[in-house]
């Protein structure tokens, strides 16, 4: 199927098509949400209103949500807050980190569209240890609540990662705890199972923005997960993004054996053309901005003809 015709099919048509090539995990950080807020509602950025920013944003969410429900993606892992986000200091963390999380599990907006899809949602990270005797131990509560209310709903997962940078001492604790019981160690489907509340098959795509890392998917990443960045922040992701995205990801990564006794003499020197033009390019290189001081990828392939449809 042709990229142009993939995208301008139904959306109930795309979904199938998702779907039929098996249950698909995705994993999208949304970062660059202050940027986008400040560049899309400037009138109310302006303000410096704290509500109006998370009604804002938390409406962008739930937007993305279904746009990726919609498109047949059965599992979403989100992570949503992680220590990077401690050092943007204690007002920031207490009027738009700590009362966002609590939306995700609260707010009347989010349970809504948690009925209307039939999202099961959990939480996954070491937020328990982060949280507990803390000012915002109350969030535990609020996420425990969600999760079990939630817990009947089968069409979609959606996951949301808090302090899930580093999973390696909360996976020891597991595996000895569960040894302790059982007199024997976790397989890995039993340790996924213990690590996010439920089993998570393996990553299919991930798609950041920003400079180039993937992150905050620990037991289910595999290396063998197709990567994306947008160039634009992720609250600006529209459907054809996502489409193109979809089709690379079913139609153009699948790899298939090369036969290249078959590849003539001339369509070798047009690939190495190709090479030669772009040796010194490296992907995910960039440049800071000289005054807004952020980083952006520079262009970095040069297509021959024999590259080009």
């Amino acid at each position: 199927m042709e990229l142009e015709i993939f995208l301008d099919l139904p959306t109930a048509e795309i979904a199938c098509l998702v779907r039929e090539a098996g249950p698909k995990v995705c994993v999208f950080p949304i970062n660059g949400t202050r940027r986008w807020f400040m560049l899309e509602h400037p009138q109310v950025a302006g303000q410096g209103n704290i509500s109006q920013y998370l009604d804002i944003t938390g409406k962008r969410h739930i937007e993305l949500y279904q746009l990726f429900f919609e498109h047949g993606v059965d599992t979403l892992l989100t992570p949503v807050f992680g220590l990077d986000l401690l050092e943007r200091g204690e007002e920031y963390v207490t009027a738009i980190g700590i009362e966002g999380l609590s939306r995700l599990a609260s707010h009347p907006d989010f349970l809504e569209f948690y009925k209307t899809y039939d999202v099961q949602v959990r939480f996954y990270g070491d937020y328990r240890k982060f949280l507990q005797n803390t000012p915002n131990a109350h969030l535990l509560d609020l996420f425990d609540t969600v999760t079990r209310e939630t817990h009947a709903n089968k069409s979609c997962q959606l996951l949301f990662g808090v302090f899930a940078h580093d999973a390696a001492e909360t996976i020891a604790e597991l595996s000895i705890n569960y040894y302790l019981e059982h007199k024997t160690y976790p397989d890995k489907h039993t340790l996924v199972e213990l690590y996010y509340g439920g089993y998570v098959p393996s990553v299919n795509f991930f798609i950041g923005f920003d400079k180039f890392s993937a992150y905050d998917m620990p037991l289910i990443a595999t290396g063998n997960e197709d990567l994306y960045f947008t160039v634009a922040p992720s609250p600006y992701l529209n459907v054809k993004q996502l489409r193109t995205i979809l089709y690379d990801h079913l139609y153009a990564r699948p790899e298939q054996e090369t036969d290249y006794s078959a590849i003539t003499a001339e369509l070798w020197e047009s690939i190495r053309e190709f090479y030669r033009v772009n040796r010194n390019m490296v992907q995910g290189v960039g440049q800071k901005h000289p005054l807004a001081k952020f980083w952006y990828p520079l262009p970095q392939v040069k297509l021959s003809d024999c590259f080009r449809e």
